[in-house]
């Protein structure tokens, strides 16, 4: 690890966070994400190899801590008391980002708003039963299809078809979704001009909106950027 060379607080902190994915490891923990694979889904474009040395790294500074699977191979992560700490610093990064950083189309990635959104679901109001969502994204040049699985309040995303009959379709214009999810966009805003269509047992339609908690930071407004003034 390259160091500033300071005793300064800020820059030793700065040494250990300012590390490439780590406030994301940090943020997916404490979201209740405990083992490798889990870590891993929700960080697209995390290789493992760097997982496991970030892991390792978390572990030897006290931030991170582990125990072997009972009966199986891998472990089990959780944050230690220094690590709750530090997520104080992912939420007011988070904060900060939300106020004044512009969603820009390099971020609207769905399936991270819909991993986001699966780890924010108000499971008071879903379904009792099994129900399975097929999304179809677009937008970004591209389609991309998912599979969301309910069951008796737990979640999984699927990128293949896992073979059960499928409940709700819904297809999305990526920008809306992440909006919505956001919290930038109403959603009766999100939904305006088809923007995100339902097909299903209406009263799966009625239901779906209402179960999406937002984004931890929707409640910020973010503040309007000056227009870059043109010289010439």
């Amino acid at each position: 690890m390259r160091t500033y060379g300071q005793y300064c607080p800020i820059a030793r902190g700065a040494e250990i966070f300012a590390e490439r994915w780590t406030p994301l490891i940090v943020r997916n923990l404490y979201l209740g994400c405990g083992t490798f694979s889990a870590i891993l889904e929700g960080a697209p474009g995390l290789s493992r190899t760097l997982l496991s040395l970030r892991l390792r790294q978390l572990e030897r500074l006290g931030v991170v801590e582990s125990v072997p699977k009972p009966g199986g191979r891998g472990r089990n992560y959780k944050l230690t008391p220094s690590g709750y700490e530090l997520f104080k610093v992912c939420e007011s990064l988070g904060e900060w980002g939300a106020r004044w950083l512009e969603i820009a189309p390099e971020n609207l990635d769905p399936f991270v708003a819909l991993w986001s959104m699966c780890n924010a679901l108000r499971r008071d109001r879903l379904p009792a039963g099994r129900v399975v969502i097929r999304f179809d994204f677009t937008g970004r040049g591209r389609h991309e299809r998912y599979w969301l699985l309910i069951e008796h309040g737990d979640t999984e995303i699927c990128k293949e078809y896992p073979g059960l009959d499928e409940d709700l379709y819904i297809t999305a214009e990526a920008e809306a979704f992440v909006k919505w999810h956001a919290g930038h966009l109403s959603w009766a805003e999100a939904t305006r001009d088809r923007r995100i269509q339902l097909d299903g047992p209406s009263q799966l339609v009625r239901a779906f909106p209402t179960w999406n908690a937002r984004s931890a930071f929707a409640h910020i407004k973010p503040v309007a950027q000056p227009a870059m003034s043109s010289v010439g």
